[in-house]
């Protein structure tokens, strides 16, 4: 008997130690964090997308068992990982990224991929990329920060050189066996734009003049950056990702269809008199350009934070609903405005982000159920899955808080994959919203309050008009025959 429990103690302890021992070793801290903060799901989630997650960002080197371990874990989660492309030290960063590969290709995963790297940068800061001025002197706009933004005409040299990082990766890939089904780039600051003082400056240039005119609009400006951005993201980026791998899901950070406006500044804008906007309350809606289309990009990244100048845009009583106000102006504009066969893929963040670094105690944290409810409507509204950053200090409460209502959500599966959204509408008041999904006779019904008034509403959904009652945190079924 002695023997008998020394060698059961023997195969409990040694497995513990070693997986620990791997753990440590085989891969990073954050993927540690992930893996904590997730549990399995508890229904199918189908061919529908992962979630997308910073700390799921690359996860170290792996050898095959380990990488396939982490894969099945992750998918168990419902969780892909991403690794990221990088032309500084491709002998490197290649191999780590085709181990993850090989084990997501055996395992029937997606491949997912971060480009970003590989863009950076049309301007580079070479002097011929620079704007000219009317004494023949090269300039750059500054009102960008350290970024040495010039001229939008003096960058077509720089195309071949990002296309050829690309092709790089995106050949090894194929020779390897491997695909390409998700990749995207945080691509930001660089190439033209329209925003901050970019306009005042190509007023002053030589060149932009030659080829805008003498006497340049603002909306002409924008259409011009506009065009040619999506022309350079398109020739050095998703075309040569297509053209290897046509059904790759392919996109970049804030490009997605939309209404004509954006709703939303990133941390570099800041509105300058002059440019296009409508109003609401304090907020300056900027005029905006479709620039999705001539991209060439498959699915749509609009971009849902925590900005905290929004919090003083309103006059909201209830401070959670400035957030949720915004946020689901954002997701409801890419929902309305992105073709059904085009997936959206959210940006998504929840603790604030100070743009000026420096935080404002008068700025409330929106709250956790108020963010989670949130998630929910965007579901509701079109978004397929969702993209989180975050700080490294954030990831656990970011991770768990996201994952818990992307875990619950695919009870609901029929309703994700063939449902149609019935309503974008986002009330002007701190009221009742209303957002769901129409599939057959049954419509998938989420309400949230922000007001006191608890009674049935009644709604639209299809062809008939059907009342919700209060129902606090929950989704429901109801029929529509």
């Amino acid at each position: 008997m002695k023997i008998m429990i020394s060698a059961l103690l023997f195969i409990l302890v040694i497995p513990q130690c070693s997986t620990k021992e791997e753990k440590k070793l085989q891969w990073s801290d954050k993927v540690q964090v992930v893996l904590d903060n997730t549990t399995p799901l508890k229904y199918d989630r189908g061919k529908r997308l992962p979630l997308y997650l910073w700390p799921a960002i690359d996860p170290g080197e792996l050898d095959d068992e380990a990488a396939e371990r982490l894969v099945k874990e992750f998918n168990t989660r419902g969780v892909g990982i991403v690794c990221s492309w990088s032309s500084e030290n491709p002998e490197k960063t290649l191999p780590q990224c085709l181990t993850i590969a090989r084990a997501q290709k055996k395992l029937g995963q997606r491949v997912n991929i971060d480009a970003t790297s590989l863009l950076d940068s049309f301007f580079n800061g070479d002097e011929r990329t620079a704007h000219i001025d009317e004494n023949g002197k090269p300039f750059f706009d500054n009102s960008f920060g350290d970024h040495k933004m010039g001229c939008p005409f003096a960058i077509d040299f720089r195309k071949k050189e990002i296309r050829d990082r690309v092709e790089l990766f995106v050949n090894k890939y194929k020779e390897a066996g491997v695909p390409v089904n998700f990749i995207f780039t945080d691509w930001e600051i660089d190439g033209p734009l329209e925003v901050n003082r970019a306009f005042e400056a190509s007023k002053k240039c030589v060149r932009c003049r030659k080829y805008i005119g003498d006497d340049f609009s603002y909306a002409e400006f924008q259409k011009t950056m506009r065009e040619m951005r999506s022309y350079l993201q398109n020739y050095s980026y998703s075309a040569p990702v297509l053209e290897k791998f046509p059904e790759a899901l392919v996109g970049n950070y804030a490009v997605y269809p939309n209404d004509g406006y954006r709703y939303w500044y990133d941390y570099y804008e800041y509105y300058v008199d002059g440019q296009p906007y409508k109003t609401d309350q304090r907020a300056k809606y900027r005029q905006w350009y479709n620039d999705f289309p001539a991209t060439g990009f498959t699915f749509a990244m609009p971009v849902v934070y925590t900005w905290d100048p929004i919090y003083n845009w309103y006059d909201f009583e209830n401070s959670d609903y400035r957030w949720f106000y915004n946020m689901l102006l954002v997701a409801s504009n890419a929902g309305k405005s992105t073709p059904q066969n085009i997936p959206i893929i959210s940006f998504l963040h929840w603790n604030t982000i100070f743009v000026s670094g420096k935080p404002d105690p008068a700025v409330k944290q929106m709250s956790k159920e108020s963010y989670q409810e949130l998630l929910w409507h965007m579901l509701l509204r079109g978004t397929d899955t969702f993209f989180m950053w975050s700080g490294k200090k954030e990831f656990p409460e970011e991770v768990r808080l996201l994952h818990e209502v992307y875990a619950a959500a695919q009870q609901y599966g029929d309703f994700l994959d063939h449902g149609l959204p019935i309503t974008y509408d986002v009330p002007n008041e701190a009221g009742t919203v209303i957002s769901g999904l129409a599939f057959g006779d049954s419509v998938l019904i989420r309400r949230t309050d922000f007001g006191t008034n608890h009674g049935p509403v009644e709604i639209l959904a299809g062809t008939k008009i059907i009342t919700v009652d209060y129902a606090p945190g929950t989704c429901r079924v109801l029929a529509l025959e």
